[in-house]
């Protein structure tokens, strides 16, 4: 699971892919470091970036917490490689993990790490994907429609397209795209892919602009949430939330600290829905006080989700729908 062998791209799309990770400074960087940092101060702590991108925040944390050793996720390879490079300087401090995020509790397992003193997730597609057109995650540029963060395994945006069945389109695009036209939009995907496969992403698009009716046009691009619910479904990004946040949680010594970065509500639900759940008393409504058993084992570090202020949003528009949360392990009940 841990991978520990280098890529090596090449071409100009390699120089462009590491321009970009030169250039490119992570969504709210300073305000998770800040929010990470003091549960990382002692000799041997442990942080994890469970959605190591381009390896910004990663940097951000070796940079600020000295003696701190950082244990890397992604998915996508490429991703992977810009971080090792990046990293590089900080040698044996840095470990990197080929893998969803869901695989982390396993994948500490293997690096012989039985707890963690701060986790962060930067939930989502990164720029480095959105970046990269021929990826097929935008719909602003024509190429496979594809959408896998990690491309040597599963399904593409093109196979669901293909595949699903015309309520399965349509259920899919209310539940992950929150799509008003979904049963417009299915039915005319399934009307043009029996005329021809539907492959690429100005294909799509096409189909879905013609199918938009023309006094909603203006309300904004009719492929987006169509997009973003391939994208999820590609992926599988909500069951991995569900799983990987509270695995995450569950291996925070007392002390540690948990950050997360939403730019979907459905991300965001489920993620103020664990922290709440873990930082409410259990203790019934009519007891007078408090037992020790029913305490909370995590107490809030943000109060709500907090937004990227006008500054970091002018000069970074992929940060403003962001929602960032955090929590601290204040105790752990014994099982």
């Amino acid at each position: 699971m841990t991978d520990s062998t280098p890529a090596t791209p090449n071409g100009s799309e390699a120089d462009r892919s590491h321009a970009a990770a030169d250039v490119h400074v992570p969504v709210l960087r300073d305000r998770c470091v800040d929010l990470l940092a003091p549960a990382l101060e002692a000799p041997g702590a442990v942080v994890v970036d469970a959605t190591l991108g381009m390896g910004g925040h990663a940097e951000a944390l070796l940079e600020r917490c000295p003696t701190v050793r950082l244990v890397g996720f992604d998915r996508d390879t490429d991703a992977l490689d810009l971080a090792r490079r990046r990293l590089e300087r900080f040698g044996d401090r840095a470990s990197f993990v080929h893998a969803v995020f869901d695989e982390l509790e396993p994948a500490l397992d293997d690096l012989g790490i039985s707890a963690i003193n701060g986790v962060l997730f930067d939930l989502g597609v990164s720029s480095l994907q959105l970046d990269q057109p021929e990826r097929g995650f935008s719909y602003a540029r024509d190429a496979p429609l594809d959408m896998r963060m990690d491309q040597s395994a599963g399904t593409t945006a093109a196979d669901i397209l293909a595949s699903y069945t015309e309520a399965e389109l349509r259920d899919l695009f209310y539940r992950y795209g929150d799509e008003k036209l979904a049963p417009r939009y299915a039915s005319r995907i399934v009307a043009a892919r029996e005329r021809a496969p539907i492959r690429t992403t100005a294909a799509l698009v096409d189909v879905l602009q013609a199918a938009t009716p023309a006094a909603l046009r203006a309300s904004g691009h009719p492929a987006k949430r169509v997009f973003q619910a391939l994208r999820v479904e590609v992926n599988s990004e909500l069951a991995a939330i569900e799983r990987a946040v509270p695995a995450a949680m569950r291996r925070l010594a007392v002390g540690g600290r948990i950050v997360v970065m939403s730019y979907q509500s459905l991300e965001d639900r489920l993620v103020k829905r664990f922290f709440q759940r873990a930082s409410t008393s259990t203790a019934p409504a009519r007891l007078p006080v408090e037992l020790p058993e029913h305490r909370p084992e995590f107490a809030l570090l943000v109060r709500g989700a907090e937004r990227a202020g006008e500054s970091e949003a002018a000069m970074n528009p992929r940060a403003i729908p962001v929602r960032l949360r955090g929590a601290e392990r204040v105790l752990r009940h014994e099982s």
